[in-house]
């Protein structure tokens, strides 16, 4: 270990709480931003068709103008370290109805979301630098399985052999014989 301590890597946070969108809908966006940088996330973000996206392209730019108020952050190595869609309340913390058949009430609920993004600077040598509490990721030494095929028959258990049950010899039901040339 070296005598010089690495000093905590600053973090710059935006959040939008109560967002009217779900959660699970938000995630698919946020997988498709996080860890890359922000001007590729930023473009990503343009031409993704999902409503989570501007959402999200809001919020980022958000961070970013949050890191530009630091003057010792360089703007163009920024890239996104944390991005999450959590659960937030029902809209009015509770369930709605609509009218269902046959003068039925059917609920369904209005959900909202907690978007959160945290960018931070990337270290000299490209890599995205690791915050305090993220400990290092171990190196997998076991080798990757091989992927089936999808026309590739599956390995089978060689079956037990049954005995061949033997036929009467007038067991036949009548007309049951196949149709076309009669004998």
């Amino acid at each position: 270990m070296s005598a010089q301590t690495e000093a905590p890597v600053k973090e710059f946070t935006a959040r939008h709480r109560f967002a009217h969108i779900t959660a699970r809908k938000a995630r698919y966006v946020a997988d498709l931003i996080r860890g890359r940088t922000v001007n590729e996330a930023l473009e990503l973000l343009q031409f993704t068709p999902n409503r989570g996206s501007a959402f999200y392209g809001k919020v980022l730019r958000s961070a970013v103008a949050n890191a530009s108020q630091d003057e010792s952050v360089n703007m163009n190595r920024l890239f996104v370290s944390e991005c999450r869609a959590d659960d937030g309340p029902l809209l009015q913390g509770r369930l709605r109805f609509r009218p269902g058949p046959q003068g039925r009430a059917m609920p369904f609920a209005r959900r909202l979301s907690h978007l959160v993004v945290k960018v931070r600077e990337i270290d000299g040598e490209g890599a995205p630098r690791r915050s305090i509490e993220t400990p290092e990721p171990e190196a997998a030494e076991t080798t990757p399985a091989k992927p089936k095929s999808k026309n590739a028959p599956a390995a089978k258990a060689p079956k037990a052999e049954k005995p061949a049950a033997k036929k009467k010899a007038g067991s036949e039901k009548p007309g049951s014989q196949k149709k076309g040339k009669k004998a």
